[in-house]
């Protein structure tokens, strides 16, 4: 048995569409649930109302309202309570963090769009009546999959033992909650289950968070990278390694870099025409991510174009940039090397004195590097006009001083 029970996300801010979302699932639960007592048994059990039956779907006469009615309503002879609570405890261990990095508006749109998507999926194979929140919670799911796929998801598991084990969340909701969950399960023990909803759901919420991760309507996230940047990353990846293949050599010497300072040179800062054309595209690509605001994709593209060819820099400011967004995402060792590669390449350039500051600041309180850090805080401090600056300046050298002396 492998029961997830925590991810590795924490949301930055209150999660109120999924807590509104719970909440109507459980006001919905106690209005539409009524106890029965079993003639023959003599037995209490929980059953759904008779009016609130109109609520579901039904295959064979649907009506256009059942198609999100029928997500806000729960089984009861069967399984009791235990329906609405799994649905909800999964709503809650991956809707947050969904929540979180859509909104609460377009969160809201996925979860309906998701349970009218998974009541088409049920429809199109079925002709008896559905209802519950799973296919929106797989909805739900799925995006989760897309948003955070490199996440950690934490497992308790029992057999002969109990005990938790990590996952990364790829391949747990890939493998354990679609394939083992609602493909191969299901044709071991058949259930009563509406497997088919499930995986409309699933389908519904990988499809569109994909597409709004392509067409970059949400916001990034520099410490969780999604899916859709994963395959654009491997896809250069393949390149690069086709085109090694083909006797092109990253390492040898790169004529084609061009370097110049000078404040009227374009922002594109292009390469002449015998530059190799995916190193282009990266560097194009990356001009255009930092033109529209998005700096943590376009850190991210650096380092991978670093990793093609290790000579490139960018033009001044962007070069100035992309290390401020290393620098702002904790990635110490590549901010430092993206402020080193600009002092090499841009001496004498308006700002040297901050990078210098920000370098040894770096070495001195990240990287442990006191030798380094002094260096780079003297030189700033020879240049440095901002009193505010010298004096940062000026404490950090006396404490890197009163350390050494010890």
């Amino acid at each position: 048995m492998l029961l997830p029970i925590e991810t590795s996300v924490r949301p930055k801010r209150p999660p109120y569409a999924n807590y509104l979302l719970i909440a109507l699932n459980i006001l919905c639960y106690v209005l539409t649930m009524r106890i029965v007592v079993d003639p023959r048994s003599g037995l209490h059990f929980l059953d759904l109302r008779p009016w609130a039956q109109n609520f579901m779907l039904w295959p064979q006469r649907p009506q256009i309202w059942q198609f999100v009615t029928y997500a806000f309503l729960h089984a009861g002879r069967q399984m009791y309570i235990l329906h609405l609570f799994g649905n909800m405890y999964f709503l809650y261990l991956f809707g947050n963090a969904v929540n979180d990095r859509l909104g609460n508006v377009a969160y809201l749109c996925l979860y309906l769009a998701g349970a009218v998507f998974s009541g088409l999926g049920h429809s199109l194979f079925h002709t008896y009546p559905v209802l519950g929140a799973s296919g929106a919670v797989a909805a739900v799911t799925g995006a989760y999959l897309v948003l955070f796929p490199n996440t950690l998801i934490t497992v308790l598991y029992w057999f002969f033992f109990i005990g938790t084990v990590e996952f990364r969340a790829l391949y747990f909701i890939v493998f354990k909650m679609i394939i083992w969950d609602n493909i191969i399960e299901p044709g071991l023990s058949p259930a009563a289950v509406a497997y088919d909803a499930h995986l409309a759901g699933y389908l519904f919420g990988i499809a569109a968070a994909m597409a709004l991760a392509a067409l970059r309507l949400i916001e990034t996230d520099p410490h969780h990278r999604d899916l859709w940047s994963m395959i654009q990353q491997w896809n250069r990846r393949r390149r690069f390694r086709n085109m090694v293949a083909g006797g092109y050599d990253p390492f040898g010497p790169s004529p084609e870099i061009q370097i110049a300072p000078a404040p009227q040179r374009s922002p594109l800062a292009p390469q002449p025409e015998q530059a190799d054309p995916i190193i282009q595209s990266m560097r194009g690509e990356i001009a255009d991510l930092l033109r529209r605001h998005q700096s943590s994709e376009a850190a991210e593209l650096y380092l991978e174009l670093l990793e093609a060819d290790p000579t490139q820099v960018l033009p001044r400011q962007y070069q100035l940039d992309v290390a401020n967004q290393l620098m702002a995402s904790d990635r110490w060792e590549e901010a430092a090397r993206a402020y080193e590669k600009y002092l090499n390449y841009y001496k004498g350039a308006e700002q040297t004195e901050q990078v210098h500051l920000m370098l040894g600041l770096l070495y001195s309180r990240y990287l442990n590097k006191p030798q380094l850090a002094v260096s780079h805080l003297r030189a700033a401090l020879d240049r440095l006009t901002d009193p505010q600056q010298i004096k940062l300046c000026k404490e950090e050298l006396s404490r890197l001083q009163e350390r050494d002396s010890f």
